[in-house]
């Protein structure tokens, strides 16, 4: 049996743009997806910690260094610029395998950029 459990998160991330007539996706500054692991077309999950808003989507990446965080298409009604979110990634575990499995924290700052990996 596998279990979805969470493989990477970045905290406290600020959105930067929004674009209504994009197709969808969020897009994330290149250095934070590396450092999360986390792929252009991955699905991801958003909480909105400012206004309680959740959704899914994929992944685009954004310039790296730029500390672009941008939601776009229908996501753009649960997300305005100056919002406050967490993107979360899992992944599918064996039982053998959870005992070992560590997720990926990455917490950023005000532009962005990575504060703390844990």
């Amino acid at each position: 049996m596998k279990r979805t459990m969470l493989k990477a998160k970045i905290q406290k991330l600020t959105v930067t743009e929004t674009d209504i007539e994009y197709e969808g996706s969020l897009t994330l500054d290149e250095e934070l997806l590396r450092a999360a692991d986390m792929k252009p077309y991955e699905q991801v999950h958003v909480y909105n910690i400012s206004n309680g808003e959740r959704f899914s989507t994929y992944l685009i990446k954004g310039a790296k260094n730029s500390g672009v965080v941008g939601v776009n298409g229908a996501a753009v009604h649960k997300a305005k610029k100056g919002d406050k979110l967490i993107v979360a990634s899992y992944v599918g575990l064996d039982e053998e395998e959870i005992d070992f499995f560590m997720p990926k924290v990455i917490i950023v700052g005000e532009d962005n950029r990575i504060r703390t990996i844990k």
